[in-house]
């Protein structure tokens, strides 16, 4: 009895030793929120914590990452999305969390409880596509409560969760799944699947439905069809002596940069050891030390040039060309009214994010004209009285690339991405050093 009381605590404190303990610091930076997260060595230990700071829209303006033996230290410099500290004790408790157990899937804040059917869709991309998956679910009875696309050099992938227009329920007729399984893959000359989702609706919406859609476009081989333009440098090189391989990426800083790139790194079974990533102003610098998950390093060239492509097609993806249009309102127009009006005022969409909160549906696109530029004016005005001016608005105008006009800047900057080595080692150790988490030797 009282080895079996023993065996309990011990296993106790095995269970306390393994956790992941999170200290949340708004003392130590001026301007923006520490969260250090230590834990035992977990090859995603990087991404989940990422993920979950991703997910509340929080911006990670400057990140230290160190791996020592069988321990993982991560130190995140975090702001909310007005640049502020955190301050709401809400999100603060929700991070400590999250972060500081074993839990798969921890629960959010607020999310409602309810499960659809989930629809994945990989295929060509073309101008009015989405007005016509969009009319094929809308003339099968699907009514769509929350979808996500990414269109990415003549390719398109989607996540889509529908349910029964009628009752609202989750479509569970297998004859009927096979049939819009079948209307949607012609539609899109591509691949659909259909999962019938069992678990509640967060368990695939924020940061899962985007690193789902990075796995379905990387299984696409989308980076097969990018090249390589000023949008971002990325270099990678062997470190021989330590065995590393070290990745380094410059590019326009956005949201969600970081996540999109570990999302590409853990997919390609890669294990990230040590980093530190920085941003100043709208620029964004991230140094990862990697190998792969059997502890060797990049071997080959033709692995090195994979590797870069496809860091350069995951930053790519989310990259938000054109004009953004939000559509927002408690009486929403179809959805496959609106996108056939995009396409017969011949707007392209680019990126497109649709969910319903309540009772109101908000959507989001960015559109651009034929030939891939910013759309005309009086295209606009005429999209806005077809689908009404109260319903419809033109909220925001991007560069059509991340970078575009920093041309000259970029130049620079990709060369001194070519001079990696030259700081092996030394960025990431003095700034735990200057932190005072780990001494210096």
């Amino acid at each position: 009895m009282e080895w079996s009381a023993s065996l309990d605590e011990y296993e106790k404190l095995l269970i306390r030793m393994n956790t992941p303990r999170v200290v949340i610091d708004n003392t130590v930076c001026a301007n923006s929120t520490l969260v250090k997260v230590d834990s035992a060595r977990k090859d995603t230990i990087l991404l989940e914590a990422v993920q979950v700071l991703t997910d509340l829209d929080l911006s990670i303006r400057k990140a230290y990452i160190s791996s020592d033996g069988c321990w993982f230290m991560n130190v995140f410099h975090v702001t909310d999305r007005y640049g502020q500290k955190l301050t709401d004790k809400r999100i603060i408790a929700y991070i400590e969390r999250s972060l500081g157990t074993e839990d798969d899937e921890p629960t959010a804040v607020s999310r409602d409880q309810e499960a659809f059917t989930t629809l994945e869709l990989v295929g060509s991309d073309r101008p009015g596509l989405l007005s016509e998956i969009f009319a094929v679910l809308s003339n099968l009875g699907c009514s769509v409560v929350e979808a996500k696309f990414w269109a990415h050099k003549g390719r398109i992938a989607g996540l889509l969760f529908v349910e029964e227009e009628e009752t609202g329920l989750p479509i569970n007729d297998s004859d009927k799944i096979e049939h819009i399984k079948a209307r949607l893959s012609y539609v899109i000359r591509g691949t659909t699947t259909a999962l019938l989702s069992s678990s509640p609706s967060n368990a695939v919406r924020g940061t899962k439905a985007d690193r789902r859609l990075h796995q379905l476009m990387f299984a696409d081989r989308d980076y097969e069809r990018a090249v390589a333009s000023v949008e971002s440098s990325v270099s990678v090189q062997n470190w021989v002596e330590r065995g590393y391989s070290i990745v380094n990426v410059q590019c326009s800083d956005r949201r969600k940069l970081l996540f999109d790139v570990l999302c590409t790194l853990t997919d390609m079974e890669y294990v990230v050891f040590h980093g530190t990533i920085d941003t100043n102003g709208d620029h964004a610098y991230q140094e990862f030390y990697i190998r792969h998950s059997d502890g060797s390093p990049i071997r080959s060239e033709a692995e090195r040039q994979r590797v870069i492509k496809c860091l350069q097609a995951a930053i790519g993806r989310r990259a938000s060309e054109g004009l953004r249009l939000e559509l927002c309102t408690a009486d929403p127009v179809s959805l496959a009214v609106a996108t056939r009006t995009f396409r017969e005022n011949g707007l392209t969409v680019t990126m497109a994010e649709m969910s319903t909160k309540g009772e109101t549906a908000v959507n989001v696109f960015y559109v651009t004209d034929a030939g891939g530029h910013l759309p005309g004016r009086k295209t606009i005005e005429a999209v806005m009285e077809r689908i009404g001016d109260d319903s419809l608005k033109a909220c925001e105008v991007r560069p059509m690339r991340a970078g575009q006009s920093h041309s000259g800047r970029d130049q620079n900057e990709s060369s001194a991405a070519g001079g990696g080595l030259l700081r092996l080692g030394s960025l990431v150790i003095r700034n735990l050093s200057n932190l005072g988490l780990i001494r210096s030797s």
